[in-house]
């Protein structure tokens, strides 16, 4: 099969001829149709220190993606030859004191695909049958399939809280934090607010549902507030940058009892007014992943049930490349302009 390959620890990807991965008793084997590039997949391609964290060599990365499945072994029974599906990306031990109290979320023995095993940039990726998400809907084409991953951070970000008639910023519009503003405004945020630097993610912001797109190059968050009419500052606040001056200038506007969540992980140390974190009486909680299964089941339920939000996270999606293109996608993923990057692995 082909895939994108690293053989060394060191920077650089190839697109080379694999062995396909075998099938174990558990294990379902899917064709991959689409993969979307993340930041992860970023820094395996660069081999940088937070690579050299994560991964050992020899590697094929990624493990956002969409395709269909070829076969199953021979203990598998709920997934079927011909499904549809998406995966899963952290595998769980299943014996530790989460993973047994149903936090598989929290598991601390986590192997991630594409991370920590061979993941799905390639023509076949192997997953244990407990990580498929089989799509019951044709609605879900594989373009959206590709991104569920990403879509299920978003989601499981912004349902921490409720958030019916509240005001929301968001700092930082990415893909997931673009996401985050249709997901916002599809459960009944009163007004949304998101940042960025780049003009071109802010205009995507706007398409999303957002009532203002700040670029926090030229104004500050302040203003936004003045902009909107509020009295009081923002609700609930989702940190999706990772900008050590973004979550401090988050705290300075929020309302008292605030909640604010954070996905975005910090490049560099933040100074944190932790006084106003205590008498303003905010809630900080920190986000990763997915929880497993409920936000499948959310992402699912919005996506086939609203035409406007599988528009709006379909948009979300700015390059769309065949996998031979893989390099062109990675240049798109590392400019950080654009939104979503998806490589289409039925074409080279």
């Amino acid at each position: 099969m082909k895939a994108l390959y690293k053989a060394n620890p060191e920077a650089g990807l190839e697109l080379v001829d694999r062995p396909e991965p075998e099938t174990g008793v558990h294990d379902v084997k899917i064709r991959v149709m689409t993969t979307g590039i993340c930041g992860t997949d970023l820094h395996i391609e660069a081999y940088d220190d937070a690579a050299k964290s994560m991964i050992n060599t020899p590697l094929i990365p990624g493990h956002e993606f969409y395709g269909e499945v070829v076969e199953v072994g021979s203990f598998v029974h709920g997934v079927q030859i011909g499904d549809r599906v998406s995966g899963e990306g952290h595998i769980v031990c299943g014996l530790c004191r989460n993973c047994r109290a149903g936090r598989r979320q929290m598991c601390i023995n986590v192997s991630s695909v594409g991370v920590q095993r061979d993941g799905a940039f390639a023509e076949y990726v192997v997953i244990p049958e407990s990580n498929v998400w089989v799509h019951q809907d044709e609605k879900i084409t594989p373009l959206l399939g590709a991104i569920f991953d990403p879509f299920g951070n978003a989601v499981h970000t912004a349902l921490q809280f409720p958030m019916v008639g509240d005001d929301v910023l968001i700092t930082g519009a990415g893909p997931i934090g673009l996401m985050a503003v249709a997901v916002a405004r599809h459960v009944g945020a009163r007004r949304i607010a998101i940042t960025d630097v780049s003009e071109q993610r802010l205009e995507l912001a706007a398409a999303m549902g957002a009532d203002l797109a700040v670029n926090v190059s030229e104004s500050r968050i302040a203003q936004a507030q003045q902009q909107l009419g509020l009295l009081e500052g923002f609700d609930f606040g989702m940190e999706m940058s990772g900008h050590s001056s973004a979550l401090p200038e988050m705290i300075n506007n929020m309302n008292h009892g605030g909640k604010i969540c954070m996905l975005g992980l910090p490049s560099a140390p933040i100074d944190i007014d932790w006084g106003k974190v205590v008498t303003h009486m905010l809630t900080l909680k920190g986000i990763y992943g997915r929880e497993m299964y409920e936000t499948w089941y959310a992402m699912s339920a919005m996506l086939t049930s609203s035409d406007l939000m599988r528009e709006r996270i379909s948009s979300v999606v700015t390059d769309f490349l065949p996998a031979s293109q893989w390099q062109d996608g990675f240049a798109a993923a590392k400019a950080g302009q654009g939104g979503k990057v998806v490589l289409d692995w039925t074409v080279f």
